[in-house]
C-alpha cells in the first residue's frame, strides 16, 4: 500500500495524461461543430426561396421557372460527394456554388434575365436540369434602360488583357507540351508553373465558358473516378502526373489537348462580347467562387503552388474592375476607398501566408487559416458587388 507521501506525489502525473486527452478532444470537437454550424447555419429567409435537393443522380426539381430579376436558390446536397451546382447559359456560367458536402446546403442570390438555362445537378456525368426565367417589371426596365457610352473605353481596354493574357496561355501550355515531349520534368514543372499563372489572370471571365473550362481545369474530386477517371484531363491531370508521380510518362497527348484547348480558348476570348455589368459581375463570381471552394479545399493538391494562383487570382479580379474605378471614383469616394481597401487586405494576407508557407505546403496549413483566407475573398467580393449598384446598373 502506498503511503500519502507517494499518492500526492503520482497524483498529478496520472492526472496530466487524460487532461491533455481530453483538451485535445476538446478542440477537435469544437473544429468539428464549428464547420458543422457554418455549413448548415439557418441564414435570413427571403421570400420566394427556391430549394434545389441534389442527389447522386439527378437534382429536384428538375425544372424550376423564376422571374427575372433576384432570385435566391438553396442547394441541398443528399449526395456521396462533394458537389457543385450552376447555371449555365450554353457553354457560360451565369453563376454557382461549389464545394457543397454531403448533407450540407448552401445558398445563391444571383440576378438573372429571361430565358431559359441549364442547371448541373452533382457530377459532371450526371443530367441537367432546366431554368426558366419570366419576364418582370424588373427585367422590362433594365431592357429599356439606354446604354452606358462611359463604358465603352473599360470594356475596350478589357478585351484587350484578355486577347494578352489568353495568348500567353497558349504560349506558355506549348513550352509545357514541348517540355513534357522531351522528358523534362524541372522545365515542365516550371513551364506548368508560369501557364497556371496566365490562366488565374483570366479565369474570371474564361471560367465561365463551361465546355473549355470542363477539359482545361476539371478537378478531380468532381468526377466519378477521381484520378483514374478518363474525364480527369488537363491541368490537374498533367499537375498529378508531374508532382504526384513524379514523370512525364503518359502526358503528352495531355499537354497537346491542352495546348489546343488554349488556343481555342484564346478565340473564343477574342470573340466574346461583354457587357458593362459583366466586368465587376465576374469578378464578383469568380472572388465568391475562390472563397467557397478552392481557398478552403486548395488549388495545387499535388503541386503546393496554392498562394501564387491565388496572388494571381487577384491580378485577374482586379483588372476590371480597376477599369470601372474611375467612375466608381466619382461616383462614391467612399466605396471606391472600400474596394481599395478590400484588394489590399486579401493581397497582405495571401503574402503572411506565403512567408509562412515557405516552409510547409498550403495543405498542411490549419483549416481556420484557410477559413481567414477565404473570409478575405469573401469580403472582396461584397466590396466588388457594390461597384454595379453604385454606378446605376442594378
Amino acid at each position: 500500500m502506498s503511503s500519502p507521501e507517494s499518492q500526492r506525489a503520482d497524483g498529478p502525473s496520472r492526472l496530466i495524461v487524460p487532461a491533455v486527452v481530453c483538451a485535445g478532444l476538446l478542440a477537435v470537437a469544437g473544429g468539428v461543430a464549428f464547420y458543422y454550424a457554418s455549413q448548415t447555419a439557418n441564414r435570413p429567409v427571403e421570400a420566394g426561396i427556391v430549394t434545389v435537393t441534389v442527389g447522386d443522380k439527378a437534382c429536384d426539381p428538375m425544372a424550376i421557372t423564376v422571374p427575372a430579376g433576384r432570385s435566391v436558390f438553396e442547394i441541398r446536397n443528399i449526395s456521396n460527394r462533394p458537389i457543385e451546382w450552376e447555371i449555365l447559359d450554353g457553354v457560360m456560367v451565369l453563376d454557382e456554388r461549389e464545394n457543397i458536402a454531403p448533407g450540407f446546403k448552401s445558398q445563391l442570390a444571383t440576378r438573372l434575365k429571361p430565358g431559359v438555362y441549364d442547371i448541373t445537378c452533382g457530377l459532371l456525368s450526371n443530367p441537367r436540369g432546366q431554368l426558366t426565367v419570366t419576364a418582370s417589371a424588373h427585367s422590362e426596365a433594365e431592357r429599356a434602360r439606354p446604354p452606358l457610352k462611359a463604358f465603352i473605353g473599360p470594356l475596350s481596354e478589357y478585351k484587350v488583357y484578355l486577347t494578352l493574357q489568353s495568348g500567353e496561355l497558349a504560349r506558355r501550355t506549348a513550352s509545357l507540351a514541348a517540355a513534357i515531349d522531351a522528358g523534362d520534368l524541372e522545365a515542365a514543372r516550371a513551364a506548368y508553373a508560369e501557364a497556371r499563372l496566365s490562366y488565374r489572370h483570366i479565369e474570371t471571365v474564361s471560367g465561365r465558358i463551361a465546355d473549355l473550362e470542363n477539359v482545361i481545369d476539371p478537378v478531380a474530386a468532381y468526377l466519378a473516378g477521381r484520378e483514374n477517371d478518363p474525364g480527369f484531363v488537363g491541368f490537374h491531370r498533367i499537375e498529378y502526373g508531374l508532382w504526384g508521380t513524379g514523370g512525364t510518362d503518359g502526358l503528352k497527348p495531355v499537354a497537346n489537348k491542352l495546348a489546343a484547348d488554349a488556343s481555342a480558348l484564346k478565340s473564343r476570348l477574342r470573340a466574346l462580347k461583354l457587357e458593362p455589368v459583366d466586368l465587376a459581375g465576374s469578378a464578383v463570381r469568380e472572388a465568391q467562387r475562390l472563397a467557397d471552394g478552392p481557398i478552403i479545399s486548395g488549388e495545387g493538391l499535388y503541386s503546393g503552388n496554392d498562394l501564387a494562383e491565388f496572388a494571381a487570382a487577384v491580378d485577374g479580379l482586379e483588372k476590371p474592375v480597376s477599369l470601372m474605378m474611375p467612375l466608381v471614383g466619382e461616383a462614391s469616394p467612399t466605396t471606391a476607398k472600400s474596394i481599395a481597401d478590400a484588394f489590399a487586405a486579401t493581397r497582405a494576407k495571401i503574402a503572411r501566408f506565403a512567408a509562412a508557407d515557405a516552409r510547409k505546403r498550403y495543405a498542411d496549413l490549419p483549416a481556420d487559416e484557410r477559413k481567414a483566407l477565404a473570409a478575405s475573398f469573401t469580403t472582396l467580393a461584397q466590396a466588388i458587388s457594390k461597384v454595379n449598384a453604385t454606378l446605376g446598373m442594378e
